[in-house]
């Protein structure tokens, strides 16, 4: 069948694969408390995953983030990639890590097949780091971004949530490191959260502030590459690394949407806000499955909203980011 679209003319070809929830930062910004189950989870199966990433395929998925919690939590997170890895339709694998077992694990997740990184780090000041996070993990995480440089990964990127009166104070550091070393940062701007209205009202920071600093420094806006998505990237020539910033609340924002989710129980969730997510579990049991499960899948497509409607304060039921994988 043809590629997933909906009925605004927007193709889908990036799927974020939830493999758990569970984490064990308690970064402010997602979860405060630490990871709190609702419940007994049944996170989904290696079996299931190849199930799911062979639908997905079909219909034109080529990119796919193992996202969690933490999804190197899971033991057999190697295995997952290997799974992903087998289906030859998905071009790009990529995974978002907190870094904490990064060191030990780089060049065995790169030889499984990972070719992208996204490493979660807020603060390049350690007590910084520790006060957003809740982990005393700073120098065991920029230990493995270097493991994670000298595997050989085709891309690392560093995702810091940007947080007024927190790590604003960051940015010319970020800067002075990304001179000389080859990697991304992604400033996110806070998005609010069914549970983390509060926390957004005390350090929300528009993305816009950031750009307009950019530019007047000399930065220059590149070309959107296709699995870009929303993100804005900026180069600089005296520069080696660049920066992307993730502007939810900017003007068009969803425009330009290109990826689903589905959740690590096996929910599809068409927007990271406004919805329950619709059960796809039942329908990765077996590969003879697969004609129902698309069918399902192009279903739920004409169904997805043209935005977010974060701008009208509207967080939808998604209670913390790390519930379907940011």
């Amino acid at each position: 069948m043809s590629q997933l679209q909906d009925i605004f003319g927007r193709r889908f070809h990036y799927l974020r694969m939830s493999v758990t929830d569970v984490c064990n930062f308690k970064c402010g910004y997602c979860l405060p408390d630490g990871y709190r189950p609702n419940g007994k989870h049944s996170f989904l199966t290696l079996s299931e995953i190849e199930q799911l990433v062979g639908a997905f395929a079909q219909v034109g998925t080529q990119k796919i983030r193992i996202t969690g919690g933490e999804p190197t939590l899971r033991k057999d997170f190697t295995d997952i990639i290997r799974a992903v890895a087998a289906n030859e339709q998905v071009k790009t694998i990529a995974t978002t890590t907190n870094g904490y077992r990064l060191e030990q694990h780089a060049q065995e997740w790169y030889e499984a097949g990972l070719r992208r990184i996204n490493v979660s780090v807020d603060s390049l000041d350690p007590r910084m780091f520790y006060q957003i996070t809740g982990e005393n993990k700073f120098d065991s995480v920029m230990r493995g971004i270097d493991a994670a440089l000298e595997a050989g990964f085709e891309r690392v990127k560093i995702n810091a949530v940007l947080l007024k009166d927190l790590n604003d104070k960051d940015l010319p550091r970020f800067l002075h490191w990304i001179k000389s070393t080859p990697i991304d940062l992604r400033f996110i701007e806070l998005m609010q959260t069914g549970l983390g209205a509060e926390y957004f009202n005390a350090h929300h920071l528009a993305g816009a502030d950031i750009q307009a600093r950019l530019l007047a420094e000399g930065w220059q806006l590149d070309q959107s590459d296709v699995d870009d998505g929303p993100a804005r990237n900026f180069s600089h020539a005296d520069y080696q690394g660049r920066i992307g910033l993730i502007m939810p609340y900017s003007p068009n924002f969803c425009s330009t949407c290109n990826r689903l989710r589905v959740s690590a129980t096996g929910k599809l969730h068409l927007c990271l806000f406004t919805e329950q997510g619709l059960d796809l579990r039942d329908l990765l049991q077996s590969p003879e499955q697969r004609p129902e499960l698309v069918e399902r899948l192009h279903a739920q497509l004409r169904l997805k909203k043209e935005t977010h409607f974060l701008h009208q304060g509207f967080t939808g039921v998604t209670q913390h980011l790390a519930s379907i994988g940011g």
